[in-house]
């Protein structure tokens, strides 16, 4: 996976992937069209594969802060085949044609702190609430060996759902008793072959060491939460592929003498001790390391908020929860208001003080990425991306940029920006259709008309029916 997060323009498709297609370069030279008519060739129409054509759309590419206006792109067999103004853009007659008139066409959006599910119901549901609101990438956080599988079925459409990258199980105090034991567990992981490691609280700095060293030697990064006995310095010094959470942040950033030993949920209760001056500091060092965040701040501002587990319960989107999960995610919230510990004033302080992080390490030039830690406390998959785009708004990013971390950016963590993340001839035909501009506002990405994965189409009424069936099953 990628370390670094250059600013370079997103590259043209391969000649193979476009063989069979007529094209017109990348799509940083389709901003202005011409009047040549372009279309499908023969070849490709011959063969009969089935063709999309959104019609007058306004393409936002996300390879810059730019919007492609009455454009119409065909996808074909998965695939965006040509992109072009309307004008100049011939469809065949066979197309299932989507109308683009006052809608935006984006990149489909990336849930970078994912959690799947296990059972074969729980993996169904929890995959198509990432899909309805608009995320066809997944990164799977607490991986299992059927994830693998899924990943795969995922892959060959034999199941309906974002791409999906997993991590192995958990890498922690109980699961790793030394050094050895480390090393012993990343070659099984990357034998076995997944993404990456998940790393948990608990660790010492031998194992963590030893993990770090033995997964370079192997080829797997590791990501996630940052032990105590480690830190963030040491997290940096070896680059850890990216850190979730801000963990362990908060505790780099007080006054020297703080207590950080009774750290509550990512340091809410220290937020009194922190010395602001630290801030852009650790966020110069975390960009010098080339290491990604995923803050998933919308976890935190869930848990840090005094409203109550009920209330918290009644947002419209529970309802598409088990009312099992609803039930303890309603104690787990009113346990952590009611410890002595907690108090408003210094939660509010703490989501004042990360949301400042969150601009600094935008501002360095260190990585970002959107993930939301769904479903985890009142973090519906899917629904709580749009309130993770907001959060990153009203922490100082740009529209533009807090989309740049939901699909450019993720592209570019796992070195497949040749493959999806912008929209692009020869990439990928995942998109979410919007009703309105999201670079003017952000919560334009919640006014969906359809998704498209993998060049299947679901509009607002399929998503809205099975959506449906999703809440009338509990």
């Amino acid at each position: 996976m990628s370390r670094a997060f250059p600013s370079r323009p997103a590259r043209c498709a391969t000649a193979a992937l476009l063989s069979t297609m007529a094209v017109g370069g990348c799509a940083s030279d389709q901003a202005d069209g011409g009047a040549e008519s372009r279309g499908l060739d023969q070849a490709t129409l011959g063969r009969g594969a089935p063709v999309t054509a959104f019609v007058g759309v306004n393409v936002v590419p996300m390879d810059a802060e730019r919007v492609l206006e009455d454009q119409t792109v065909l996808v074909v067999d998965g695939t965006i085949a040509v992109i072009g103004p309307r004008a100049s853009v011939d469809v065949p007659s066979t197309a299932v044609t989507i109308s683009g008139e006052n809608r935006w066409l984006v990149p489909g959006l990336g849930e970078m702190h994912a959690h799947v599910g296990g059972s074969d119901e729980a993996v169904a549901r929890t995959l198509f609430l990432y899909l309805s609101q608009g995320i066809t990438t997944a990164r799977g956080m607490l991986g299992q060996p059927q994830h693998l599988e899924i990943r795969a079925r995922l892959a060959s459409g034999d199941l309906l759902g974002p791409r999906l990258y997993t991590s192995g199980p958990s890498l922690n105090g109980p699961s790793i008793p030394d050094a050895d034991s480390a090393r012993q567990a990343v070659r099984h992981q990357a034998e076995l072959g997944y993404d990456f490691m998940k790393i948990h609280p608990g660790l010492s700095r031998q194992e963590y060491d030893a993990i770090a060293q033995t997964g370079r030697e192997a080829g797997l990064d590791w990501a996630g939460h940052v032990p105590v006995d480690v830190g963030l310095a040491r997290a940096l010094e070896v680059q850890q592929s990216s850190i979730d959470h801000l963990d362990q942040y908060m505790e780099a950033i007080v006054v020297p003498g703080t207590d950080v030993s009774q750290s509550l949920f990512f340091g809410l209760n220290l937020a009194g001790s922190v010395d602001e001056a630290k801030i852009a500091e650790v966020a110069r060092a975390t960009a010098e390391a080339g290491v990604w965040n995923v803050p998933t701040q919308s976890l935190i501002e869930n848990m840090a908020s005094s409203a109550t587990g009920e209330e918290m319960a009644a947002q419209p989107s529970m309802r598409y929860m088990p009312p099992q999960q609803l039930a303890a995610w309603t104690n787990q919230k009113d346990e952590f208001l009611q410890s002595p510990a907690y108090s408003p004033e210094a939660a509010a302080r703490a989501v004042a003080v990360r949301r400042q992080l969150i601009k600094a390490l935008h501002d360095a030039g260190a990585g970002l990425l959107l993930g939301s830690d769904a479903p985890q406390v009142f973090q519906v998959p899917g629904f709580s991306i749009q309130h993770e785009l907001e959060l990153m708004v009203a922490s100082g990013l740009t529209p533009y940029e807090a989309l740049r971390a939901g699909t450019y950016n993720v592209a570019e963590y796992f070195e497949a920006s040749d493959e999806f993340g912008t929209i692009e001839e020869g990439k990928a035909a995942d998109f979410v259709l919007v009703d309105g501009n999201p670079l003017s506002d952000i919560a334009n990405m919640a006014r969906r008309s359809g998704v498209m994965v993998a060049g299947r189409w679901l509009s607002a009424a399929d998503i809205a029916s099975r959506l449906e069936e999703i809440a009338s099953s509990h």
